[in-house]
Formats: structure tokens, sequence, C-alpha cells
């Protein structure tokens, strides 16, 4: 597909994502060897994510780092637009931000935009993404998160939290700078041009309320940062800092190219999905192989247009040396296509397992997670008399 096809919006992401081409497009650093370096220090061994260049750009994450190493904690922030079920392409963005909780023992704001999902949907009514919010807030947890320093923010429930800074980081914002950062035209409907606001709020959210200055570190798919140039915008002007961010690529649907998406539930593993559904998905896959058995021994598959050995490569095999084997024995036509989907299948389906046990779990705790039933522990963590 022609470069001129890419199309990467909050909204719409389709064609063959070139992501040195969307750096250059939306201003963003690569995460250098030297930024990578730093990031050993705190965390040994770097992140599967890292290593293998899943989260691959970034906004101020050197700053970031040296405010922490100068003894400054940060928050960390990201969300999820409740219009569907959870699959594995959301979730890996989830597993490195719960990774950095764990070595930066950091707070977590995650937003739930049931407010967004409605209003740009032509299908869902309020009570669906409400109901969709609670459903996937039960994934998040699932992921691994702290649920003590994990607060949950549903825009439509818990926008007595937001409205305030969103109010002021609005007043920063002209109708031209949104148009031109998230295309909005004439049909669009006035609810979809204030959200920005509404998403920007929860960067400044602990620095609003413990009265000083917290630094804010937001990892995400690429898709979301047009969100984040206009907070980033607004925050000098409100006398915040600018948000840091790390953006991480899209995990390829089981289909032929494009990302993994809830329209095309046939090329998505869903965290719900049983065993033996994962497992035919899996099994239909489009794969980077040749069209006889006899033409893959001779010639060898290509690895790097497969969603199976991508799925390895994002998450189902760990150990590097092994992911090399795979590849190299891919392209030597040693390994068939089917043969790779009988070993990968398993480990899906133990993850799925696994997942959907912490996800029923998290049924008891979830609702003590959203920030309105967390004030007493928010407060407490903040140091504050009320909050």
């Amino acid at each position: 597909m022609a470069d001129e096809e890419m199309v990467v919006t909050p909204w719409e992401v389709v064609g063959e994502i070139d992501y040195s081409k969307l750096m250059e497009q939306f201003g963003t650093q690569p995460l250098s060897e030297d930024l990578l370096n730093k990031f050993r220090k705190h965390s040994g061994e770097l992140h599967i994510q890292l290593r293998r260049g899943i989260f691959f750009s970034h906004r101020d994450l050197d700053w970031l780092l040296e405010r922490y190493d100068a003894g400054e904690k940060f928050i960390l922030y990201t969300g999820r637009g409740p219009s569907g079920n959870v699959h594995l392409g959301h979730v890996i963005p989830w597993l490195f931000t719960k990774h950095l909780q764990d070595i930066f023992d950091a707070r977590l704001y995650f937003q739930l935009t049931d407010d967004e999902k409605f209003l740009i949907s032509q299908n869902l009514t309020l009570e669906d993404t409400l109901h969709l919010t609670y459903e996937n807030a039960l994934d998040v947890l699932a992921s691994g998160f702290d649920p003590k320093k994990t607060f949950l923010i549903s825009d439509v429930k818990n926008v007595q939290t937001l409205y305030r800074i969103a109010v002021e980081v609005a007043k920063t914002v002209t109708y031209s700078t949104a148009k031109a950062v998230f295309g909005f035209k004439e049909s669009s409907n006035i609810g979809i041009l204030f959200f920005p606001a509404i998403q920007a709020a929860p960067c400044f959210l602990e620095s609003a309320t413990s009265g000083r200055n917290v630094p804010c570190l937001i990892p995400a798919a690429i898709d979301q940062d047009p969100y984040w140039r206009i907070a980033r915008d607004a925050a000098p002007k409100l006398g915040y800092y600018k948000p840091a961010q790390m953006h991480c690529k899209f995990l390829p649907g089981l289909g032929k190219g494009g990302k993994m998406s809830s329209s095309m539930p046939e090329t998505c593993i869903f965290t719900i999905d049983p065993p033996k559904v994962a497992e035919k998905k899996i099994m239909n896959a489009f794969t980077g192989g040749r069209s006889t058995v006899e033409e893959q021994k001779k010639m060898g598959a290509n690895p790097h247009i497969c969603p199976i050995y991508h799925y390895e490569r994002f998450l189902f095999e760990p150990d590097d040396a092994k992911l090399a084997e795979i590849e190299n024995t891919c392209k030597s036509g040693g390994l068939l296509c089917g043969e790779h989907k009988a070993t990968l299948a398993p480990k899906v389906i133990k993850f799925l397992k696994e997942y959907q046990e912490r996800r029923e779990k998290a049924k008891d705790v979830v609702s003590d997670c959203f920030i309105d039933s967390c004030d007493r522990k928010l407060q407490e963590a903040l140091g504050l008399e009320r909050f």
C-alpha cells in the first residue's frame, strides 16, 4: 500500500504504517540507545517492548528521567476508549505501563473516555459506553496494575473531577488549532470539539490537586498523539509541566495488513475469547508463507508481514534468541506456517486463561478503583486533608 494511503488519527488507522514518517509528521523523537541506557539504570534488563522497538518514540522522556533522578516522582496517565471489548492490541501498552508503575513506584490515572465514544459513534448509546467502561475497567485491572496506586476515571461519571481543569485547558485552545490538529469539520458536533480538553485534564490532575507541579508520563499508541499536543500546548499557559510521552507501535491484526481492529473481530483476539475461539482465529490467520509447502521449503517465508511472527515478537516469545531462531527458520523454509500457528496457539490460550482469571477477581475491587470512590485513598496518597 502506498505511503499516501496511510492514515493515523485518534479515530482511524489504515494503510501500511511507516513509523519513521509518523515521527517526522508528529515531531517526536526516537528512543535512542542513550535513552535506553538511562532506563536500564532503573529497570536492569530492558522490558521486551523496549528491546524490540515496540515502544519506539517519545517526547521529553530524557527530561522526565532527569527529574526523577533528581528526586522528583512522576505520575502515569493512559486510557482507553470503551467502544467494544478489549483485544490484545489494547493490552500491549498496558503491560508496559504496568512495568513502569512497578519500577518507578508511580501512581496511574487511567481514563475511560465513555463520552468520546458516545460522541463519535452512530451506533452506541450513552448506556452502552458506560457499560463498556465497567467491562473495560476489569481488563485494565487484569493487566496487573496495583489497585492501591491506580485511579480509574469515567469521564461521564467522574466529570466533576476533570471539569475545572478541562475548562482551563479549553480556554487556551482556539478552534483553528483544534481543527488543524484533529481535522474537525463543519459537521462535527460541539461535544467532540470540547472533548480534547477533557482528555488533557488527567495530565494535570495531581498537580492541581496537590498544589505542586508533578511530572506526567503518558505511554500510549502513537495514534493518540494529537491529544497530547493539545495538552502540551496548554501546559505552560496554565503553569504546569508539559506531559512527557512514550509511543508504541500497533499489534497487527490476524488478517492481511493493518492493525488489530475491533471492527474486524475475526482478526482480533479479545481478552474474553474462549480458548477454542482464539485457537480458530489463529489457525485461520494470514501468514507470510508461500502458496505451497514445496515452494515454502525451497524459498522460505516472510516473517515481517506475518501476524503469527509479530504475536511472538510483541508478547508471546520473551526469549530474544528463540525469537531470532523463529525468524531465521521461517526465512529458510524450515518452519511451516501451520506448524508455527500450532505452537503459538497454546501460548495465547494460556495467556487468556490467566488473564480471564484475573479479570474475574477484578470484579471484587473495580468499584473501589474509580476515582469518585477512592477520594480517601487519594487524599492519603497525596497527603491532603481533603480532595
